[in-house]
């Protein structure tokens, strides 16, 4: 193996196989609180997930993120067994989500957070634990890495709550050196926590804040995030209650053409919804490849800029 390589569920792929990245997507949600929350959070259906990702890799697709923290509707088993029949390398993730997507007796909420560094880094480096939500992980785990950490920051900001999580999360990243991604939530001042990752020792080259598309509706909140040098991963990709894709196209060129192509990452965020194996008017997983590339193109985005996101900028981003 040579050079950068990421950690997928099947194990260490050098960059040179990745291919075409997508960095923020949901394949497989078990049936739980999410479900109660929102039901297009609810994914468990092999076959019809191996045909989607069939999709994707026909249409050129290489390597996507399932986004899907530990405890919290995870089935890392069963992206394992897609990856291996698909040929599409998955990398998943430890990490937490927003609180209201666990019942009020998770372990989440008991667990120290020098216990859930522990945790997270045991993740990334030995191996996720199996089950969806449960009890707090014991000592046996499936030997399935995960290959970043999944956070997210709700509207309600940095609360005691989420500042444990965050702690722990941080920590995790910076003793392993991987990546830290954190959903943002419109209203959630993401400026506050990027000082609280950065003041814990994170590189900035190893945060992702993803959504930025759409929660934050202010351009200027956009570059600055950019300018303190961490990704932006931007999915608000036809989603047309949010807005139009030509309206998500003028968000590439303004950050394009302030000079942060290397900052940019993008993906779908898929959810039962928006998968042409549960819905076949949805966008299915193959959109960006399919619809997205040839207007970013039309619009004047080079080749080698759409390398760098799709490719180039996901390996700096993930490698381990």
């Amino acid at each position: 193996m040579s050079g950068r390589a990421v950690i997928t569920v099947t194990g260490p792929v050098p960059e040179e196989e990745l291919g075409f990245c997508q960095s923020h997507e949901h394949l497989f949600i078990a049936k739980g609180r999410s479900f109660e929350e929102n039901p297009a959070l609810w994914m468990d259906d092999v076959s019809k997930i191996r045909q989607e990702a069939a999709r994707y890799r026909r249409a050129g697709g290489g390597t996507l993120v399932d986004a899907q923290p530990v405890g919290c509707g995870r089935m890392c088993q069963n992206l394992r067994g897609i990856s291996l029949r698909s040929g599409v390398h998955i990398l998943a993730a430890t990490g937490f989500h927003k609180l209201r997507f666990y019942p009020p007796d998770h372990w989440l909420f008991s667990l120290s957070e020098d216990a859930l560094t522990s945790l997270f880094l045991h993740e990334l480096t030995h191996g996720m634990y199996d089950g969806c939500d449960g009890a707090p992980p014991g000592a046996e785990d499936t030997g399935i890495r995960a290959g970043l950490i999944k956070t997210a920051l709700d509207a309600c900001g940095l609360t005691a709550g989420y500042a444990r999580l965050f702690a722990a999360a941080a920590a995790a990243a910076v003793e392993a050196g991987r990546a830290l991604m954190v959903h943002i939530e419109a209203g959630s001042r993401p400026m506050a926590l990027l000082r609280f990752l950065l003041d814990r020792g994170v590189p900035p080259e190893r945060i992702i804040f993803c959504h930025t598309d759409r929660a934050c509706a202010d351009p200027g909140v956009r570059r600055d995030l950019a300018a303190a040098g961490i990704f932006l991963e931007l999915d608000t990709i036809g989603r047309f209650h949010y807005h139009s894709d030509q309206e998500e196209a003028d968000i590439f060129l303004d950050l394009l053409d302030a000079g942060f192509q290397r900052q940019l990452l993008f993906s779908l965020d898929t959810t039962r919804t928006r998968l042409k194996c549960f819905h076949p008017q949805a966008v299915g997983l193959d959109y960006l490849l399919s619809v997205f590339l040839p207007l970013l193109r039309s619009r004047g985005v080079s080749q080698e800029q759409l390398a760098l996101i799709s490719h180039h900028n996901f390996v700096s981003a993930f490698h381990a």
